[in-house]
C-alpha cells in the first residue's frame, strides 16, 4: 500500500516491518516523531530514557537479549551516547541494532552544526544516509540486516528536510525476528585483552563493508551526460536532481560510510569534470581526494548552513527564478516564551537581583532575549550547574551571592544529577535552580523520569526531585511559585546569602499543558494605566501598547497574574464575571 509519509514516520513504519521489538530514545529534534510513531505499534517496547547514553545501553541489552532494538537522537546527543558506540562497534551485537542520529544543518533547534559522519568514521561502523521518506522506510530494514550480517550497530542519519519532509512510501507487512542470547565473554566484555583481540575483527569488517559499498543498490549511478559528474548524498541528491535533471550525472551514495572505492573511480573515469555536493563537512570529498581522483567540493559550495536548489544552481553559474516580492512588510517574530510561561516571572526575579544566570538547554534558553535577557551562558545539557560551580570556585565571594544555575526538571534529570553532585561533593557555594514545568517542554511535551508518567502516558516511577537533591547532599532545597514574584524574590535572597549549596526548585506547569486548567483571562483597565510600561519588563506576547496604554490579548492570556504583580496602579483586573 502507498501512503504519504514524514520521514520520521516512513522511519518507523520501517522499524515495526523489520520486526523491531525494543526502542529507547531521548527526545530531540528532528528526530523525536520517531519514537511518537513507534510507540502506536502495539508490537514494539517503547520508552524515554533520561539521556542518550541510557538509551543506547538499553538498546544494547536488548538487542544482547535477541530481539531487534532501536535508538534515536539528534546530532548533539550522539555526543551523550559516544561512548557506548565506540564500544559497541568492538563487541557487535546479537540481534540487530540501529541507531538513528538526527543532523540539524542551519541549526533550526540546536546550539551547533556538526555533521555526524564523523562518528561513523570515528566509530567504524556503517552509516546509511537516506534521501526521501521511501528510502527511510527501506534504509531502516536494511540497515537491520546489514547490522546481524556484520555484527555491528548500524548508524542512520537523518536531517531536518528528510525527517520533517513528505514523500510517497510503500508499505509492507512486519516480519518477526529473534537470536538466542549466549554466553561469549570474550565478545561482550571489553576489558583490554579482549578488546585488543576485537579490533582486527573490527577492520576486517571494514575491509567487507567497502565490499558490500561497491554493489549494494543504495549506491547507485544514475549516468546522463559525460560532461558533469555529481557525487551527493541525502537531500543535496533531492536538490542536484531538480537543478540539474538529465544535464548532469549522478553517482548517489545511500551507505555514507564505509564509502566505495572501485565504484567511485569508475564513475570518475566517465566523466570530464567531478563535483562533490554534500552538506557541511567534505567527507566525501576527502574521500574521493584520497583516491587521488581530481574533484570539486569546498571551493564551490559553503561549509556551514543547509543547500537550496538556489543555492546549487548558483554555485555553477546556473540562472535561478526570480523570487516574488511582498508589498506588505512582514513583522518580525523573534523567539519568546509562551504567554502564562512558568519561566518568566523566575527570570523577572533574577533581572531584578542582577544576577549572574548561567543557563542550559530548554524553552528557558528564551530567557537570554530582551526585554529579560537574563541568561548568560548556554553550552550543552546540564551544563549550567557544572558551569556555575567552576565559575563560583574562581571567583568565591565576588561571584557566590548572585549567580545560579537554571536548568529544566527533564535536563536535570538527563545530565544535571552530576553536576549538583560535584557541588554538594565539592562544596562551592553555589545556587542551583531547577525549573519543574512538568514535562519536556522544547521538544513537544515528552515525558520525562520527573513526571510520573511514561511514553504512553500512563503512571510510571516517579523522581522526587526535592528527596534526591537533600539525598545528593544538598540541605537547604525549597519550593516556589514562579508566578508568585515576592516568593521567589525572597527565595533568591536567602539562597544566594546562604554560606553553603542551595538548590530552590521553581515548580509550575507548562502553560501549553492540556491538563492546566487556566484563570480567566486578564484585561486593562484603561483609567488606571498610566503607560509606565512596568508591564512590558516580561515580555509577555499578551501584553502590548497601544494608544500609550497596555492592551492585553485576551486569546493568548492565561490570567497567569504576574503582570498584575508589576503594575504600580492595579490596572490589570480579571475579565471573570462578578
Amino acid at each position: 500500500m502507498k501512503e504519504l509519509m514524514l520521514g520520521n514516520k516512513a522511519l518507523a513504519r520501517g522499524l515495526w516491518e523489520a520486526g523491531v521489538k525494543f526502542v529507547s530514545s531521548y527526545p530531540g529534534t528532528p528526530s523525536t516523531e520517531i519514537t511518537e510513531e513507534a510507540v502506536k505499534f502495539d508490537d514494539i517496547y517503547c520508552e524515554w530514557a533520561p539521556n542518550e547514553k541510557v538509551a543506547m545501553e538499553s538498546a544494547f541489552g536488548a538487542s544482547l537479549a535477541g530481539r531487534r532494538a532501536f535508538c534515536g537522537q539528534k546530532h548533539v546527543g550522539l555526543n551523550v551516547a559516544a561512548d557506548p558506540l565506540f564500544t559497541l562497534s568492538y563487541t557487535g551485537i546479537n540481534a540487530g541494532l540501529v541507531v538513528v542520529v538526527a543532523d540539524d544543518a542551519g541549526m533550526h533547534s540546536s546550539q551547533n552544526e556538526q555533521d555526524s559522519r564523523h562518528y561513523a568514521i570515528a566509530a567504524k561502523v556503517p552509516m546509511l544516509e537516506p534521501s526521501d521518506s521511501a528510502e527511510a522506510l527501506e534504509f531502516a530494514k536494511l540497515a537491520y540486516d546489514i547490522s546481524e550480517q556484520f555484527d555491528t550497530p548500524v548508524l542512520i542519519k537523518m536531517c531536518t528536510r528528510v525527517a520533517h519532509s513528505q514523500s510517497v512510501v510503500e508499505t509492507s507487512e512486519r516480519v518477526e525476528h529473534s537470536k538466542v542470547y549466549v554466553k561469549d565473554i570474550a565478545k561482550y566484555v571489553m576489558m583490554p585483552g579482549n578488546a585488543k583481540r576485537r579490533h582486527p575483527i573490527v577492520e576486517e569488517r571494514t575491509r567487507r563493508l567497502i565490499e558490500f559499498a561497491e554493489t549494494t543498490p543504495i549506491n547507485r549511478v544514475e549516468f546522463a551526460s559525460d560532461a558533469l559528474g555529481i557525487i551527493t548524498s541525502s537531500t543535496s541528491y533531492q536538490y542536484v536532481k531538480e537543478v540539474f535533471g538529465a544535464e548532469a550525472s549522478v553517482l548517489k551514495l545511500g551507505m555514507i560510510n564505509p564509502l566505495p572505492v572501485e565504484l567511485i573511480k569508475n564513475f570518475a573515469s566517465r566523466v570530464k569534470r567531478l563535483v562533490v555536493v554534500e552538506e557541511l563537512d567534505p567527507i566525501i570529498e576527502t574521500h574521493v581526494k584520497s583516491l587521488g581522483l581530481a574533484v570539486e567540493g569546498a571551493e564551490l559550495l559553503p561549509r556551514i548552513d543547509e543547500f537550496s536548489q538556489n543555492l546549487i544552481a548558483e554555485a555553477f553559474g546556473k540562472k535561478t527564478p526570480a523570487g516574488v516580492k511582498l508589498d506588505d512588510a512582514i513583522p518580525p517574530r523573534p523567539p519568546v516564551m509562551c504567554a502564562g510561561c512558568p519561566h518568566r516571572g523566575l527570570f523577572y526575579s533574577l533581572k531584578k537581583r542582577k544576577c549572574t544566570v548561567l543557563g542550559d538547554i530548554g524553552c528557558y534558553t528564551l530567557g537570554a532575549v530582551p526585554p529579560l535577557s537574563t541568561i548568560e551562558m548556554t553550552l550543552c545539557m546540564g551544563a549550567s550547574i557544572g558551569a556555575t560551580h567552576g565559575f563560583n570556585k574562581m571567583l568565591g565571594a565576588a561571584s557566590e551571592g548572585k549567580t545560579v544555575a537554571v536548568i529544566g526538571d527533564s535536563t536535570f534529570v538527563h545530565s544535571g544529577m552530576t553536576g549538583l553532585a560535584n557541588v554538594a561533593y565539592n562544596q562551592s557555594n553555589s545556587t542551583v535552580i531547577i525549573l519543574d514545568n512538568s514535562i519536556t517542554g522544547m521538544t513537544g511535551h515528552q515525558q520525562n523520569p520527573s513526571t510520573g508518567l511514561n511514553i504512553k502516558g500512563d503512571p510510571a516511577g516517579k523522581i522526587d526531585l526535592e528527596a534526591l537533591c537533600r539525598a545528593m547532599g544538598i540541605n537547604r532545597v525549597r519550593v516556589v511559585d514562579p508566578y508568585n514574584l515576592a516568593e521567589c524574590d525572597a527565595a533568591l535572597k536567602e539562597e544566594l546569602a546562604a554560606p553553603e549549596p542551595s538548590v530552590i526548585i521553581s515548580r509550575r506547569p507548562c502553560a501549553l499543558l492540556k491538563t492546566v486548567k487556566h484563570n480567566p483571562p486578564l484585561k486593562v483597565d484603561a483609567g488606571k494605566c498610566i503607560g509606565c510600561k512596568s508591564c512590558m519588563k516580561i515580555g509577555c506576547p499578551a501584553i502590548s501598547m497601544v494608544d500609550g496604554k497596555a492592551v492585553v490579548d485576551q486569546t493568548q492570556c492565561v490570567g497567569c497574574g504576574v503582570c498584575s504583580q508589576l503594575c504600580p496602579k492595579k490596572a490589570f483586573v480579571s475579565t471573570k464575571e462578578a
